[in-house]
Protein backbone atom coordinates (compact mmCIF):
# COMPACT_ATOMS: atom_id res chain seq x y z
CA UNK A 1 0.00 0.00 0.00
CA UNK A 2 0.96 3.62 -0.13
CA UNK A 3 2.02 5.53 2.34
CA UNK A 4 -1.33 8.21 1.85
CA UNK A 5 -2.99 4.10 2.59
CA UNK A 6 -0.47 3.16 5.64
CA UNK A 7 -1.79 7.19 7.16
CA UNK A 8 -5.30 6.21 6.42
CA UNK A 9 -4.84 3.17 8.18
CA UNK A 10 -3.89 4.71 11.21
CA UNK A 11 -6.60 7.49 11.17
CA UNK A 12 -9.41 5.00 10.98
CA UNK A 13 -7.38 3.26 13.72
CA UNK A 14 -8.03 6.00 15.60
CA UNK A 15 -10.98 6.89 15.15
CA UNK A 16 -12.37 3.10 15.65
CA UNK A 17 -10.50 4.20 19.29
CA UNK A 18 -12.13 7.44 19.84
CA UNK A 19 -15.64 6.08 18.81
CA UNK A 20 -15.88 3.22 21.79
CA UNK A 21 -12.46 3.94 23.98
CA UNK A 22 -12.73 7.33 24.56
CA UNK A 23 -15.31 7.33 27.33
CA UNK A 24 -18.56 7.64 23.93
CA UNK A 25 -17.56 11.25 24.03
CA UNK A 26 -19.61 11.68 21.26
CA UNK A 27 -23.04 11.22 22.92
CA UNK A 28 -24.77 14.12 24.20
CA UNK A 29 -26.89 12.56 26.86
CA UNK A 30 -25.42 13.84 29.72
CA UNK A 31 -27.72 16.10 30.88
CA UNK A 32 -28.76 17.67 34.56
CA UNK A 33 -29.35 14.55 36.55
CA UNK A 34 -32.83 13.74 36.68
CA UNK A 35 -34.61 14.39 39.72
CA UNK A 36 -35.39 11.80 42.30
CA UNK A 37 -38.37 11.65 45.13
CA UNK A 38 -37.79 12.57 48.49
CA UNK A 39 -40.24 10.09 49.34
CA UNK A 40 -39.31 6.21 49.30
CA UNK A 41 -41.20 4.62 46.47
CA UNK A 42 -42.90 7.61 44.75
CA UNK A 43 -40.29 8.16 42.75
CA UNK A 44 -42.62 6.73 39.37
CA UNK A 45 -45.13 10.06 40.65
CA UNK A 46 -42.63 12.30 38.80
CA UNK A 47 -41.57 12.25 34.54
CA UNK A 48 -38.55 13.06 33.21
CA UNK A 49 -38.85 16.99 34.17
CA UNK A 50 -39.44 16.42 37.61
CA UNK A 51 -43.63 17.10 36.99
CA UNK A 52 -46.71 14.91 38.19
CA UNK A 53 -49.79 13.97 36.39
CA UNK A 54 -50.83 17.34 37.02
CA UNK A 55 -47.75 19.44 35.29
CA UNK A 56 -46.58 20.60 39.24
CA UNK A 57 -43.30 20.38 40.25
CA UNK A 58 -41.88 18.03 42.48
CA UNK A 59 -41.34 20.23 45.22
CA UNK A 60 -44.33 22.00 44.97
CA UNK A 61 -45.59 21.19 48.39
CA UNK A 62 -42.01 22.14 49.57
CA UNK A 63 -41.41 25.94 48.83
CA UNK A 64 -40.44 26.74 52.97
CA UNK A 65 -37.84 29.04 52.06
CA UNK A 66 -36.24 27.39 55.22
CA UNK A 67 -36.07 24.10 53.65
CA UNK A 68 -34.13 25.93 50.91
CA UNK A 69 -30.76 26.47 51.24
CA UNK A 70 -29.29 29.62 50.48
CA UNK A 71 -26.94 30.78 47.56
CA UNK A 72 -25.30 33.56 46.40
CA UNK A 73 -25.20 34.30 42.26
CA UNK A 74 -21.66 35.42 41.37
CA UNK A 75 -21.32 37.32 38.45
CA UNK A 76 -17.92 38.58 37.22
CA UNK A 77 -17.75 41.19 34.34
CA UNK A 78 -15.75 43.44 32.12
CA UNK A 79 -17.31 45.63 29.51
CA UNK A 80 -20.05 43.73 29.73
CA UNK A 81 -22.52 46.45 28.47
CA UNK A 82 -23.58 44.56 25.30
CA UNK A 83 -24.82 41.33 26.92
CA UNK A 84 -26.45 42.38 30.27
CA UNK A 85 -29.66 43.56 28.85
CA UNK A 86 -30.24 39.52 27.90
CA UNK A 87 -28.47 37.86 30.62
CA UNK A 88 -28.87 40.13 33.99
CA UNK A 89 -32.55 39.80 33.60
CA UNK A 90 -32.42 36.17 33.74
CA UNK A 91 -30.80 36.12 36.71
CA UNK A 92 -33.04 38.67 38.78
CA UNK A 93 -35.82 36.31 37.91
CA UNK A 94 -34.83 33.50 39.14
CA UNK A 95 -37.81 31.78 40.82
CA UNK A 96 -35.82 30.02 44.06
CA UNK A 97 -37.93 29.28 46.81
CA UNK A 98 -34.54 30.18 49.59
CA UNK A 99 -32.75 32.86 50.14
CA UNK A 100 -30.57 34.41 47.17
CA UNK A 101 -28.90 37.30 45.97
CA UNK A 102 -26.71 38.16 43.34
CA UNK A 103 -23.11 39.81 43.51
CA UNK A 104 -22.00 41.43 40.55
CA UNK A 105 -18.19 42.29 40.42
CA UNK A 106 -17.28 45.04 37.87
CA UNK A 107 -14.00 44.16 36.77
CA UNK A 108 -12.63 47.52 35.92
CA UNK A 109 -15.41 48.29 32.98
CA UNK A 110 -15.23 51.19 30.88
CA UNK A 111 -18.74 50.78 29.13
CA UNK A 112 -20.48 51.26 32.09
CA UNK A 113 -21.41 47.95 33.09
CA UNK A 114 -21.81 48.17 36.64
CA UNK A 115 -24.12 51.23 36.39
CA UNK A 116 -26.45 49.51 33.29
CA UNK A 117 -26.09 46.52 36.07
CA UNK A 118 -27.96 48.69 38.53
CA UNK A 119 -30.24 50.22 35.96
CA UNK A 120 -31.48 46.97 35.22
CA UNK A 121 -32.19 45.58 38.79
CA UNK A 122 -34.51 49.07 39.52
CA UNK A 123 -36.30 47.84 36.25
CA UNK A 124 -36.83 44.25 36.55
CA UNK A 125 -36.76 43.67 40.55
CA UNK A 126 -36.57 40.26 41.57
CA UNK A 127 -33.12 39.07 43.17
CA UNK A 128 -31.24 41.62 45.51
CA UNK A 129 -28.06 42.76 43.51
CA UNK A 130 -24.87 43.98 44.66
CA UNK A 131 -22.57 45.74 42.41
CA UNK A 132 -18.93 45.81 43.47
CA UNK A 133 -15.32 46.43 42.16
CA UNK A 134 -12.47 44.89 43.27
CA UNK A 135 -10.04 47.38 42.20
CA UNK A 136 -6.98 46.10 39.90
CA UNK A 137 -5.82 42.66 40.27
CA UNK A 138 -2.89 42.43 42.59
CA UNK A 139 0.14 40.89 40.85
CA UNK A 140 -0.20 36.76 40.18
CA UNK A 141 -3.81 36.57 39.99
CA UNK A 142 -6.00 36.30 35.94
CA UNK A 143 -9.01 39.37 36.24
CA UNK A 144 -11.89 36.88 36.49
CA UNK A 145 -10.27 35.25 39.20
CA UNK A 146 -9.58 38.51 40.94
CA UNK A 147 -13.28 39.83 40.53
CA UNK A 148 -14.27 36.10 41.59
CA UNK A 149 -12.25 36.26 44.99
CA UNK A 150 -13.67 39.57 45.59
CA UNK A 151 -17.63 38.31 44.95
CA UNK A 152 -16.51 34.87 47.12
CA UNK A 153 -15.73 37.30 49.97
CA UNK A 154 -18.56 39.14 49.87
CA UNK A 155 -20.93 36.48 49.38
CA UNK A 156 -19.32 34.46 52.13
CA UNK A 157 -20.36 37.58 54.77
CA UNK A 158 -24.16 36.11 54.12
CA UNK A 159 -22.89 32.81 54.84
CA UNK A 160 -24.48 30.98 51.56
CA UNK A 161 -24.57 27.39 51.52
CA UNK A 162 -23.67 27.43 47.72
CA UNK A 163 -21.85 29.86 45.58
CA UNK A 164 -23.31 29.66 42.05
CA UNK A 165 -20.54 30.95 39.47
CA UNK A 166 -21.97 32.50 36.28
CA UNK A 167 -20.45 34.41 33.39
CA UNK A 168 -22.40 37.95 32.69
CA UNK A 169 -23.12 36.85 28.74
CA UNK A 170 -25.00 33.17 30.48
CA UNK A 171 -28.67 33.91 29.97
CA UNK A 172 -30.69 31.62 32.67
CA UNK A 173 -34.53 29.87 32.23
CA UNK A 174 -36.32 30.98 35.99
CA UNK A 175 -36.12 27.83 37.42
CA UNK A 176 -32.22 27.12 36.30
CA UNK A 177 -31.05 27.80 39.92
CA UNK A 178 -34.00 25.60 41.55
CA UNK A 179 -32.88 22.46 39.36
CA UNK A 180 -29.66 22.85 39.88
CA UNK A 181 -29.70 22.94 43.64
CA UNK A 182 -32.10 19.62 43.05
CA UNK A 183 -29.53 18.10 41.71
CA UNK A 184 -26.56 18.83 43.64
CA UNK A 185 -28.64 17.94 46.83
CA UNK A 186 -30.10 14.60 45.60
CA UNK A 187 -26.81 13.77 44.22
CA UNK A 188 -24.87 14.95 47.02
CA UNK A 189 -22.92 16.64 44.52
CA UNK A 190 -20.06 19.82 45.58
CA UNK A 191 -19.96 20.90 42.12
CA UNK A 192 -22.61 20.91 39.56
CA UNK A 193 -21.42 22.56 36.08
CA UNK A 194 -23.35 22.92 32.78
CA UNK A 195 -21.71 24.05 29.65
CA UNK A 196 -24.18 26.48 28.10
CA UNK A 197 -25.45 26.13 24.65
CA UNK A 198 -23.52 28.39 22.79
CA UNK A 199 -24.90 31.43 20.01
CA UNK A 200 -25.01 29.35 16.31
CA UNK A 201 -26.42 32.46 14.34
CA UNK A 202 -23.99 33.58 12.04
CA UNK A 203 -22.20 31.07 9.00
CA UNK A 204 -18.83 30.67 11.31
CA UNK A 205 -20.71 30.22 14.38
CA UNK A 206 -22.44 27.49 13.44
CA UNK A 207 -18.61 26.05 11.70
CA UNK A 208 -16.64 26.75 14.31
CA UNK A 209 -19.01 26.47 17.88
CA UNK A 210 -20.43 22.90 17.73
CA UNK A 211 -16.95 21.71 16.81
CA UNK A 212 -15.33 23.77 19.91
CA UNK A 213 -17.57 21.85 22.30
CA UNK A 214 -17.21 18.57 20.41
CA UNK A 215 -13.20 19.05 21.17
CA UNK A 216 -13.46 19.94 24.71
CA UNK A 217 -15.96 16.70 25.27
CA UNK A 218 -13.16 14.70 23.41
CA UNK A 219 -10.57 16.03 25.86
CA UNK A 220 -12.72 15.93 29.06
CA UNK A 221 -15.14 12.92 28.52
CA UNK A 222 -18.10 13.82 30.47
CA UNK A 223 -19.20 9.92 31.80
CA UNK A 224 -15.56 9.71 32.64
CA UNK A 225 -15.83 12.96 34.56
CA UNK A 226 -19.07 12.10 36.21
CA UNK A 227 -17.99 8.41 37.47
CA UNK A 228 -17.34 7.96 40.73
CA UNK A 229 -13.83 7.72 41.51
CA UNK A 230 -12.53 9.37 37.99
CA UNK A 231 -9.28 11.25 37.01
CA UNK A 232 -10.36 12.88 34.63
CA UNK A 233 -11.41 16.23 35.65
CA UNK A 234 -13.10 19.46 34.44
CA UNK A 235 -16.06 22.31 34.16
CA UNK A 236 -17.46 24.57 31.87
CA UNK A 237 -16.90 27.93 33.78
CA UNK A 238 -20.37 29.82 32.37
CA UNK A 239 -22.32 28.26 35.25
CA UNK A 240 -21.08 26.34 38.34
CA UNK A 241 -22.83 25.50 41.00
CA UNK A 242 -20.49 25.19 44.22
CA UNK A 243 -21.23 24.19 48.11
CA UNK A 244 -19.26 27.11 49.68
CA UNK A 245 -17.76 24.77 52.02
CA UNK A 246 -16.40 22.70 48.92
CA UNK A 247 -14.63 25.86 47.73
CA UNK A 248 -13.21 27.23 51.21
CA UNK A 249 -11.72 22.75 51.16
CA UNK A 250 -10.14 23.63 48.25
CA UNK A 251 -8.89 27.08 48.78
CA UNK A 252 -10.71 28.19 45.90
CA UNK A 253 -10.07 30.68 44.02
CA UNK A 254 -6.57 31.44 45.57
CA UNK A 255 -5.51 28.02 44.58
CA UNK A 256 -5.79 28.55 41.18
CA UNK A 257 -5.34 32.70 40.85
CA UNK A 258 -3.02 32.36 37.90
CA UNK A 259 -5.35 30.09 35.19
CA UNK A 260 -6.55 31.07 32.27
CA UNK A 261 -8.39 27.91 31.79
CA UNK A 262 -10.20 28.32 34.89
CA UNK A 263 -13.10 26.18 34.61
CA UNK A 264 -11.10 23.08 34.39
CA UNK A 265 -8.31 24.42 37.36
CA UNK A 266 -11.37 24.87 39.74
CA UNK A 267 -12.76 21.62 38.95
CA UNK A 268 -9.33 19.33 39.25
CA UNK A 269 -8.97 21.67 42.89
CA UNK A 270 -12.87 20.62 43.88
CA UNK A 271 -11.97 17.25 42.90
CA UNK A 272 -8.30 16.84 44.31
CA UNK A 273 -9.86 17.98 47.91
CA UNK A 274 -12.33 15.28 48.14
CA UNK A 275 -15.42 17.01 46.20
CA UNK A 276 -17.82 15.10 43.78
CA UNK A 277 -18.23 16.80 40.77
CA UNK A 278 -20.58 16.60 37.62
CA UNK A 279 -20.05 17.96 33.88
CA UNK A 280 -22.72 18.34 31.06
CA UNK A 281 -24.51 19.87 28.58
CA UNK A 282 -27.29 22.62 29.17
CA UNK A 283 -31.13 22.60 28.40
CA UNK A 284 -32.28 25.59 29.86
CA UNK A 285 -28.98 27.64 30.04
CA UNK A 286 -27.73 29.77 27.50
CA UNK A 287 -24.68 32.16 25.91
CA UNK A 288 -26.37 35.25 24.75
CA UNK A 289 -22.54 36.48 23.55
CA UNK A 290 -22.10 36.95 19.61
CA UNK A 291 -18.98 35.86 17.49
CA UNK A 292 -20.43 37.15 14.11
CA UNK A 293 -16.72 36.93 12.29
CA UNK A 294 -14.05 33.92 12.14
CA UNK A 295 -11.69 36.70 13.83
CA UNK A 296 -13.87 36.62 16.60
CA UNK A 297 -14.12 33.29 17.37
CA UNK A 298 -10.28 32.81 16.30
CA UNK A 299 -9.60 34.92 19.52
CA UNK A 300 -11.81 32.98 21.63
CA UNK A 301 -10.11 30.07 21.03
CA UNK A 302 -6.16 31.28 20.32
CA UNK A 303 -6.63 33.15 23.79
CA UNK A 304 -5.64 29.81 25.79
CA UNK A 305 -5.15 27.07 23.09
CA UNK A 306 -1.33 26.49 24.01
CA UNK A 307 -2.10 27.42 27.94
CA UNK A 308 -4.36 23.96 27.29
CA UNK A 309 -1.15 22.58 26.43
CA UNK A 310 1.04 23.74 29.24
CA UNK A 311 3.21 26.26 26.71
CA UNK A 312 5.24 22.72 26.15
CA UNK A 313 6.85 22.75 22.23
CA UNK A 314 6.38 19.26 22.10
CA UNK A 315 2.80 18.62 22.95
CA UNK A 316 2.25 21.87 20.43
CA UNK A 317 3.96 19.30 17.94
CA UNK A 318 2.46 15.72 18.79
CA UNK A 319 -1.05 18.13 19.10
CA UNK A 320 -0.66 19.30 15.53
CA UNK A 321 0.75 16.02 14.07
CA UNK A 322 -2.53 14.35 15.85
CA UNK A 323 -4.55 17.04 13.91
CA UNK A 324 -3.26 16.31 11.12
CA UNK A 325 -3.76 12.39 11.16
CA UNK A 326 -6.88 12.65 12.64
CA UNK A 327 -8.78 15.17 11.10
CA UNK A 328 -6.87 15.99 8.38
CA UNK A 329 -6.11 12.42 6.56
CA UNK A 330 -9.43 10.71 5.28
CA UNK A 331 -10.34 13.46 3.11
CA UNK A 332 -6.79 13.47 1.80
CA UNK A 333 -7.08 9.54 1.27
CA UNK A 334 -10.21 10.22 -0.12
CA UNK A 335 -9.38 12.54 -2.65
CA UNK A 336 -6.15 10.34 -3.41
CA UNK A 337 -8.22 7.46 -4.10
CA UNK A 338 -10.53 9.74 -6.26
CA UNK A 339 -8.67 11.89 -8.40
CA UNK A 340 -4.75 9.75 -7.97
CA UNK A 341 -6.53 5.95 -8.20
CA UNK A 342 -5.46 4.86 -5.17
CA UNK A 343 -7.89 2.73 -4.08
CA UNK A 344 -7.11 1.68 -0.93
CA UNK A 345 -6.34 4.86 0.46
CA UNK A 346 -10.01 6.49 -1.24
CA UNK A 347 -11.45 3.47 0.59
CA UNK A 348 -9.94 3.49 4.02
CA UNK A 349 -10.04 7.45 3.91
CA UNK A 350 -13.76 7.41 2.96
CA UNK A 351 -14.12 4.83 5.88
CA UNK A 352 -12.56 6.79 8.89
CA UNK A 353 -14.06 10.77 7.39
CA UNK A 354 -17.38 8.50 8.12
CA UNK A 355 -16.84 7.97 11.27
CA UNK A 356 -15.81 11.04 12.05
CA UNK A 357 -18.58 12.47 10.37
CA UNK A 358 -21.47 9.89 12.37
CA UNK A 359 -19.17 11.17 15.95
CA UNK A 360 -20.21 15.02 14.83
CA UNK A 361 -24.37 14.41 14.24
CA UNK A 362 -25.48 14.46 17.78
CA UNK A 363 -23.57 17.51 18.28
CA UNK A 364 -25.40 18.86 15.55
CA UNK A 365 -28.59 17.29 16.59
CA UNK A 366 -27.85 19.02 20.07
CA UNK A 367 -27.15 22.53 18.38
CA UNK A 368 -30.37 22.18 16.10
CA UNK A 369 -27.87 22.29 13.02
CA UNK A 370 -28.27 20.69 9.93
CA UNK A 371 -26.51 17.37 9.43
CA UNK A 372 -25.26 18.64 6.17
CA UNK A 373 -22.32 20.29 8.05
CA UNK A 374 -20.68 17.47 9.53
CA UNK A 375 -18.88 16.28 6.72
CA UNK A 376 -17.01 19.77 7.00
CA UNK A 377 -15.72 18.50 10.50
CA UNK A 378 -11.98 18.42 9.37
CA UNK A 379 -12.13 22.15 7.85
CA UNK A 380 -12.82 23.28 10.84
CA UNK A 381 -10.11 20.72 12.41
CA UNK A 382 -7.66 22.54 10.16
CA UNK A 383 -8.71 26.32 11.68
CA UNK A 384 -8.19 24.94 15.36
CA UNK A 385 -5.08 23.57 14.14
CA UNK A 386 -4.04 26.85 13.34
CA UNK A 387 -5.75 28.80 16.37
CA UNK A 388 -2.94 26.45 18.36
CA UNK A 389 -0.39 27.27 16.17
CA UNK A 390 -1.44 31.02 16.67
CA UNK A 391 -1.85 30.73 19.86
CA UNK A 392 1.89 29.23 20.38
CA UNK A 393 3.38 32.33 18.68
CA UNK A 394 1.37 34.93 20.64
CA UNK A 395 3.08 33.49 23.50
CA UNK A 396 6.74 33.57 22.16
CA UNK A 397 5.96 37.05 21.11
CA UNK A 398 5.21 38.20 24.76
CA UNK A 399 1.56 38.86 24.49
CA UNK A 400 0.22 35.51 26.54
CA UNK A 401 -3.13 34.55 26.90
CA UNK A 402 -4.90 38.79 25.99
CA UNK A 403 -8.42 39.06 26.91
CA UNK A 404 -10.23 42.65 27.10
CA UNK A 405 -6.65 45.08 27.48
CA UNK A 406 -5.02 42.10 29.96
CA UNK A 407 -2.26 39.74 28.77
CA UNK A 408 -1.02 36.90 30.88
CA UNK A 409 2.17 36.14 30.08
CA UNK A 410 2.34 32.55 32.17
CA UNK A 411 -1.14 31.67 32.58
CA UNK A 412 -0.74 28.88 34.86
CA UNK A 413 -1.83 27.45 38.12
CA UNK A 414 -0.15 29.46 40.90
CA UNK A 415 2.12 27.45 43.22
CA UNK A 416 1.53 27.64 47.06
CA UNK A 417 3.21 30.89 48.40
Amino acid sequence: MSTVAWIAVGSLAAWGWLLLGQGFFWRTDQRLPAREDATAGEGSRYDDRGRDHRGRPEDADHDDPKRWPSVALVVPARDEAAVLPESLPSLLAQVYPGRAEIFLIDDGSEDGTGRLARELSARYGGLPLTVATPGEPEPGWTGKLWALRHGIALARARDPEYLLLTDADIAHEPDSLRELVVAARTHELDLVSQMARLRVASAWEKLVVPAFVYFFSQLYPFRWINSPGARTTAAAGGCVLLRTEAAERARVPESIRQAVIDDVSLARAVRHSGGRIWLGLAERVDSVRSYPRLADLWRMVSRSAYAQLRHNPLLLVLTVAGLAVVYLAPPVAFCAGVFGEDTAAGWLGFAAWAVMTGTYLPMLRYYRLSPWLAPLLPFTALLYLLMTVDSAVQHYRGRGAAWKGRTYTRPETAPDP
